[in-house]
């Protein structure tokens, strides 16, 4: 039986957690998660996914601000004697004291195909930057960020029009099975971690609110990126009489002579076709500030658009 403490927060980590939960070659002692936060226009206290899981199957959940500051979370720690702990999404930096508590090692999942996109936001800067793929890694952990050891990796194919919140979804279903695996192969000595190439390292930021506005200037292939990975937070955003448009879906469509940037060329049933780098962008979701989700052509009738009027002003 392998021992684990799992520590992780949103609901990327929550099939993960609930495999290995079920798992018959493992024990999960402790589940260790952020604490929880004000939701919603009430701003009632909402616990992370992660803790709903283990309240489920009666496992205990510990809650520390910061783990490295906290004596009293770090003892309790180490009398639970795990094998390892397993990281996937927690949210806060363990200190070399925590690292050390596992008899064996932290095991973390990253959603990127290390050591390319180290760092907080691997699923979102992928699509961004038009990669075709990308994957998940099972590493060992380290002090430095995301420089540990790779124990397993697997690709996964980034599809034309898909959203960092699909992406995400492919990744929860394909994780758990590899940290179990991981697991079992570093405690039996079958699965020899190997060091990180470090000329081929690149970091993924988190994106900011202001990083949704969209420059028209950009080609429409770059425009449907930046859509595509902000599709969950923050998203993709532009002006039309100084009123605040999202938009959720759109398609980068090849188109001579487009020269002049965030012009409408014309509203159809399709959507609204705007200049864009020179190509065309097909504006298919929209949710106009104050409003729901809407079809780009219900919004573009109800608005008044017309051929030669300008997004962005």
């Amino acid at each position: 039986m392998i021992k684990v403490v799992f520590l992780g927060t949103p609901k990327i980590a929550v099939k993960s957690l609930e495999y290995l939960i079920n798992s018959p070659e493992i024990e999960v002692c402790a589940i260790v998660t952020q604490q929880d936060k004000p939701c919603g226009r009430g701003h009632k206290l909402s616990c992370p996914p992660v803790k709903e899981i283990a309240q489920k199957y009666g496992i205990e959940v510990l809650q520390p601000k910061s783990i490295r500051k906290e004596p009293e979370i770090i003892a309790k720690l180490k009398s639970k004697e795990p094998d390892f702990f397993v990281t996937f999404a927690f949210g806060q930096i363990l200190s070399q004291e925590v690292l050390d508590i596992p008899k064996y090692a932290t095991v973390n999942l990253h959603a990127s195909l290390l050591p390319k996109y180290r760092g907080a936001n691997p699923i979102q800067r992928c699509i961004y930057n038009g990669d075709s793929i990308t994957g998940i890694t099972t590493m060992i952990t380290v002090l430095e960020l995301d420089a540990g050891d790779i124990c397993m990796c697997e690709e996964i194919e980034i599809l034309p029009r898909m959203t960092d919140m699909e992406l995400a979804e492919i990744i929860s279903e394909k994780s758990p099975k590899m940290i179990e695996e991981t697991l079992k192969g570093l405690k039996t000595g079958s699965l020899t971690p190997q060091k990180q190439d470090e000329t081929q390292v690149t970091f993924a930021n988190k994106f900011i609110k202001q990083d949704g506005k969209i420059d028209f200037d950009k080609t429409a292939r770059e425009i449907v990126n930046q859509i595509r990975a902000m599709y969950s937070w923050p998203n993709a955003y532009t002006y039309y009489k100084n009123k605040m448009i999202k938009i959720l879906k759109a398609q980068a469509i090849p188109y001579e002579g487009c020269e002049n940037a965030a012009a409408v060329i014309s509203v159809n049933k399709e959507g609204i076709e705007v200049c864009a780098g020179g190509d065309k962008l097909l504006i298919e979701l929209v949710k106009p500030e104050g409003k729901g989700l809407m079809s780009a052509y219900s919004w573009a009738n109800g608005s008044g658009i017309k051929a030669g009027d300008k997004f962005g002003e």
